[in-house]
């Protein structure tokens, strides 16, 4: 599954203070009223972000500066929660279900629409309200880039269901911003109601540059505090107020859930599982140990995690909150001599009780939060908190506390940007500190259990997509009439079967001809189109078993090619064998490796819109950062030994066709014959291993190397997978690994 390079690294990543920076939050108004009222269920990617100033073009690299304001305290919001009983049960369930058999989504009606913004906009002028303009973004209030269906505020009032994109709607417009991997989508799913925004593309305004342009000075925009990361209402706010706007936090309403109001989803209250110490490789007393080590190194006391995936991970637990995502909804705080997991207590079975108690991790409701959080600047405490992911309402809660308890104890002392004065000797005043968690990076340098799992994860399901390709062309060959859905609905059957299978990884992108063009296009039951055996079928998917993820992309035609195509396909091949090929030394960003994707595209004038390659999670998240190979520069992350990487270039021409062919990568140490500079130097380890279509390979473009590499990889594929498939498979198999050779 592709990563768009607007969204999937964050742009705050190039962006954090310096390691010795400390916290300074945002002002937001100094008017909100105190209260301490909780919210049940807080509501906000691993990655979509506001394009408030990050995406204009790519080659307007904009970064997002921590300016250093005020802060005033807030009243927060309940919501309803539904309690649903743990079943205990410890075995894992399959909670993918086919496409046919999900609520079938109503189509746009504009009037429905309509009358959803019109009653948006009645909400702006009730009292305590009073805005103009409400900026409705994908997150919850994890910065989650897939969403519990509860959360998806942006989808239901614009009508546009891809996962990354940003609703902006003032009194009389309404705009949505997505990036190229969602114009298609988005054209046909928005009513003549609204503004598409292709973020990316050149003249087309940020979110702040169309609310300046649009509104008069002096006006009012509404967020949720929840739904944003600090440093993004912070980027917020310090734009807009370049024409005397206002930025005003509505902290105890969310205006889409007042107009959703009954019919909207329940949350989820699936039961957490332990995630078994085979496959997690490391003790969770000993990831806190070493979490702490890093918080006394940085002088802190203690960290706040929001992000679900490094809950997840820290602790050995694994959930089923979110569609895809193996995480449960769930703040952690830990100190240097204990743990607090804030979570619904229905959801945690005796064995994770009994798990996080031998862990010295302690259960606390998950919508007291922010309570633990102001206690913990009343105490003075040192709060680590990476401000490019926790949210604007938490960050807010520590600043007022610190406020305070500044003045309580008559504290005179300053706090000078970018560095802590610790000759004032008050061991009472808290302060935070702001750097990139330190989860982050941990968790995406592989243990070796990790990696094993993913390894044998992805042969499985190599069998399921050996047997699903089978029977797919078989049907195809007696004239079948299958529709994509139908298609997605069968490969799912093929992945259930295989041990240790949980679910989809994301939602299965089945396109055929001009369909395969949509980057992210999710085929609906009512609405899809047959696999034409004429045509070009694109088909991005993949699995979450116990022991790993798997994220694979393959293109196929069942018929004759056209030499367009042959070539089209031919030129991506390239630049997907270019990465695989890389040897890069240490310390390489990413970026750097992009041009290597893209070269034998740009010789005859062709691209793609998003990024070639994303991390990916070892049975978590198939997103996740820091790590990614992107033409967008400002990721700085190098890529290290034990990090996963999708390798995904394509091409795709509008109404036409698609081609992307991705397969997994482990970044691994090369053995070269020099070492300049005294470094080592790495490159990559394939996990994946399906065959890739020769029919569509054009070998007059390919060079005597590039053959060698595809007949090499269809070697080690049938070595791997044959042994896991039989009868028609094997057979099917042993055709699409025969060695080509060059005219």
């Amino acid at each position: 599954m592709e990563v768009a390079a607007a969204i999937r690294t964050r742009t705050t990543t190039t962006t954090m203070p310096s390691c010795s920076s400390i916290y300074n939050p945002i002002n937001f108004s100094k008017s909100i009223s105190i209260s301490r009222l909780s919210r049940s269920q807080a509501s906000s990617s691993r990655y979509f972000h506001l394009f408030s100033s990050s995406v204009s073009s790519f080659l307007n690299l904009h970064s997002n500066l921590n300016k250093q304001t005020n802060n005033s305290k807030f009243i927060v919001r309940n919501a309803t929660t539904s309690s649903i009983s743990s079943s205990g049960n410890k075995e894992p369930k399959i909670s993918a279900k086919p496409s046919s058999e999900l609520r079938k989504r109503k189509p746009n009606n504009k009037d429905i629409d309509d009358d959803k913004l019109i009653a948006l906009r009645q909400l702006f002028s009730k009292p305590g309200i009073g805005i103009d303009a409400y900026i409705i973004p994908s997150q919850d209030a994890h910065q989650s880039e897939f969403i519990a269906e509860c959360f998806s505020r942006r989808a239901y009032i614009s009508g546009f269901t891809g996962s990354a994109g940003t609703a902006v709607v003032t009194r009389d417009k309404a705009s949505l911003w997505t990036d190229g991997r969602y114009f298609l989508q988005a054209e046909k799913q928005l009513t003549a109601s609204w503004i598409l925004m292709r973020a990316g593309n050149y003249g087309v305004p940020t979110t702040t540059e169309w609310l300046n342009d649009v509104l008069d000075p002096g006006c009012r925009i509404g967020i949720d505090p929840f739904l944003f990361s600090s440093n993004e209402a912070e980027e917020i706010k310090e734009e807009i107020s370049k024409h005397n706007h206002e930025l005003v936090p509505l902290y105890d309403i969310n205006l889409v859930d007042q107009i959703w109001k009954e019919s909207r989803p329940k949350p989820p209250m699936e039961p957490i599982r332990v995630h078994e110490i085979r496959y997690a490789g490391v003790h969770v007393s000993a990831k806190l140990s070493n979490l702490r080590s890093d918080l006394i190194e940085a002088g802190s006391s203690a960290i706040v995690i929001t992000m679900l995936d490094e809950i997840a991970w820290l602790l050995n637990l694994r959930g089923n909150d979110i569609p895809h995502s193996p995480v449960m909804y769930a703040y952690l705080i830990v100190e240097i001599d204990g743990a607090k997991l804030f979570v619904d207590n229905s959801k945690v079975t005796p064995d994770v009780l009994a798990h996080l108690k031998s862990s010295g991790v302690e259960l606390r409701p998950y919508d007291s939060i922010l309570s633990e959080i102001e206690s913990l600047a009343n105490q003075g405490r040192q709060l680590w908190m990476d401000t490019s992911r926790v949210n604007a309402a938490i960050v807010s809660t520590f600043r007022f506390g610190k406020n305070r308890a500044s003045a309580d104890i008559g504290y005179k002392g300053k706090v000078k940007a970018g560095r802590h004065d610790k000759s004032d000797g008050d061991a009472g005043r808290p302060a935070g500190l702001c750097k990139v968690s330190p989860i982050t990076l941990a968790k995406a340098v592989k243990n070796y259990a990790e990696l094993q799992g993913m390894r044998n994860s992805h042969l499985r399901d190599a069998a399921a997509l050996t047997q699903f390709w089978s029977w797919l062309e078989e049907e195809i060959r007696k004239g079948a009439v299958l529709t994509e859905v139908e298609v997605s609905d069968k490969l799912l059957e093929f992945r259930a079967k295989q041990d240790g299978f949980l679910d989809t990884s994301f939602d299965t992108i089945s396109g055929s001809g001009a369909n395969g063009a949509i980057i992210h296009y999710k085929p609906e039951p009512e609405c899809c189109d047959v696999v034409d055996a004429k045509k070009l079928f694109l088909l991005d998917s993949g699995g979450q078993y116990i022991d790993g993820t798997t994220d694979i992309t393959r293109t196929v035609h069942f018929g004759e090619p056209t030499s367009r195509q042959k070539e089209c396909f031919t030129r991506v091949l390239q630049g997907h064998i270019a990465v695989d090929q890389a040897v890069f030394p240490e310390n390489t960003p990413g970026f750097v490796l992009d041009a290597l994707a893209r070269s034998a595209l740009w010789k005859v004038g062709l691209d793609y819109r998003h990024g070639t390659g994303h991390g990916v999670g070892a049975a978590l998240n198939v997103h996740e950062g820091p790590q990614s190979i992107s033409f967008r520069f400002g990721n700085m992350t190098p890529l290290q030994k034990g990090m996963i990487v999708s390798n995904e270039p394509g091409y795709y021409e509008d109404h036409s066709f698609g081609i992307r062919i991705e397969n997994l990568l482990v970044v691994k140490e090369i053995n070269t014959p020099n070492h300049f500079g005294g470094i080592g130097y790495l490159g990559f380890e394939n996990i994946t291993f399906v065959p890739i279509q020769a029919k569509l390979v054009d070998l007059s473009l390919m060079s005597a190397a590039e053959v060698d590499w595809l007949n090499d990889y269809h070697s080690q594929v049938w070595k791997k997978v044959s042994p896991l498939v039989e009868g028609g498979a094997s057979k099917w198999l042993w055709d699409n690994t025969q060695p080509l050779v060059k005219p």
